[in-house]
């Protein structure tokens, strides 16, 4: 590391890290004018919204790195080249591949820094956030999703047609046990309450047939009370979950919702490349970044950033096609994530191929 690294680099993070606190600011400044109404009407503590921004940085932060991180370094890169320091750089002998070392080493740094906190300190900020949410902002949930279908282990699969959360009562529960492709037993009941007490279901005008063989036979019960391994809570499909799950907490959670055989779990799959793949993207952008502004033209800093907002919205748009073509289409999430990754790290070979000539 020679001066002229560190200067770059110190332009490079001390930018990025304003880039992050200006529009971080803005961005809770929009969030707080959106919810304020709901903060009055449920009478939110000061000291809890406090904390509830103090969580929401890191969630909007990581959400936008690639753009920070690509706004950062076409300013201040753009500024270089306007005072013409780039220019002198080069003409004292070094390299452009010699110039770039101190984005590499910035932008290795902060994609570091990224993969850290979206693995670990983002979902942990996610769960007090959206914990304040469901409190104070979102309506409470009255009823579960209608024709819900579970498997809580091998063999043993549920149904029921719709849970209130009001009255504590479920609809048309059954419970199979199956044994390869043999039907053992199936049970019906009218009605079913959770106590969560006793951590027991409780089920009402129970109908149990049993398959023996040729033999059937059929038992009919007032009341049965059942120990299943799940809640009324696991009746609904919570997308938002993913995001307050770290990413070993969340490998858990795909395992045991694969095991239940739930739908929709691309949107988890997608979550979990997503926040390996950002970071990667983020550094790229820097790379592409140092490329666009490192040339000193006409339009000065304003045509660099307004090329640079250009690619960034084509990044975002990207990735935003490939993820729903995985959630609706089945595409393979690794490569949902990753297809934007590809294709601008192919832009950023090509700019830096060209201005190495």
């Amino acid at each position: 590391m020679k001066k002229i690294d560190w200067y770059i680099v110190k332009k490079f993070l001390s930018t990025f890290f304003f880039a992050v606190m200006i529009l971080a600011v803005i961005a809770c400044v929009i969030d707080y004018s959106e919810k304020m109404d709901d903060f009055a009407e449920k009478k939110a503590p000061a000291l809890a919204i406090l904390n509830y921004f103090k969580n929401f940085i890191p969630h909007i932060s990581a959400l936008l790195f690639p753009l920070f991180v690509f706004i950062a370094t076409i300013f201040f890169t753009s500024k270089m080249a306007y005072k013409s320091e780039i220019i002198a750089i080069l003409a004292s002998g070094s390299s452009f591949q010699r110039f770039l070392r101190p984005y590499v080493i910035g932008g290795a740094f902060l994609c570091a820094l990224s993969l850290f906190a979206n693995h670990w300190v983002v979902p942990n900020a996610n769960k007090q956030r959206l914990a304040f949410e469901d409190k104070y902002v979102h309506n409470a949930k009255t009823v579960s999703d209608r024709n819900v279908h579970l498997q809580l282990s091998k063999g043993l699969y549920v149904y029921m047609q719709s849970y209130d959360y009001v009255t504590n009562i479920g609809n048309r529960f059954t419970a199979e046990k199956i044994d390869g492709t043999l039907l053992k037993e199936k049970l019906f009941a009218d009605h079913v309450s959770y106590d969560s007490i006793k951590k027991i279901w409780h089920l009402y005008n129970v109908v149990i047939r049993e398959n023996n063989g040729i033999h059937e036979d059929l038992k009919y019960l007032n009341s049965l009370d059942m120990k299943y391994p799940f809640v009324p809570k696991d009746l609904l499909a919570d997308e938002d979950v993913k995001e307050a799950l770290t990413t070993p907490e969340l490998n858990r959670y795909i395992a045991k919702e694969e095991l239940r055989g739930a739908e929709g779990l691309n949107f988890y799959y997608v979550e979990k490349h997503r926040r390996t793949a950002q970071p990667v993207a983020g550094f790229i952008l820097t790379m592409i970044g140092a490329c666009i502004a490192s040339r000193k033209i006409r339009g000065g800093s304003g045509l660099h950033l307004a090329l640079g907002i250009l690619i960034s919205v084509l990044y975002v748009m990207l990735l935003q096609f490939s993820t729903t073509f995985s959630t609706k289409a089945g595409l393979n999430p690794f490569i949902a994530v990753w297809i934007p990754n590809i294709l601008f790290g192919g832009l950023a070979y090509y700019l830096y191929r060209r201005q190495i000539k």
